[in-house]
């Protein structure tokens, strides 16, 4: 039986993330990415805060951003987060955010990597992890 891989998160639009246009200032949407995939993992059994207690971090490599409209202050948004891919040495999440009228706004593609939080040193995805996600689907390892 695989894994759900698409998850949905929603989030309100604060006042504080807007900018003078009262639309979304564009450097909030990696804290939206961040939601989306973190709410992912913890849906999937595996939880940040868990994996920083053993020694574990997660930074982002790289993100990739696609600006299509802008999002709104009060909107109420949909993050459809979904691992994308899953090798021996990084993650990648896809979020695609939609307002309520599920109008695409919004891409993005993260990818991190696994950190010994000791040595600072890159290491390999953790077995558990590779365990745990190896049912998804559409997953490269």
């Amino acid at each position: 039986m695989a894994i759900k891989n698409t998850f949905n998160f929603t989030v309100r639009v604060r006042y504080s993330e807007t900018d003078q246009m009262g639309f979304v200032y564009y450097g909030n949407y990696a804290r939206f990415y961040e939601i989306g995939r973190t709410e992912t993992m913890r849906e999937l059994g595996i939880e940040y805060k868990s994996l920083e207690e053993n020694g574990i971090m997660m930074p982002v490599i790289s993100l990739q951003v696609r600006y299509l409209r802008p999002a709104k202050y009060d909107d109420l948004l949909t993050l459809r987060t979904k691992i994308k891919i899953l090798t021996k040495k990084e993650i990648v999440f896809d979020t695609n955010i939609y307002n309520e009228k599920s109008k695409l706004l919004n891409q993005g593609i993260v990818k991190l990597c696994f950190v010994d939080k000791n040595s600072g040193k890159r290491i390999p995805t953790p077995r558990f992890i590779l365990d745990k996600l190896a049912e998804i689907d559409n997953l490269s390892n």
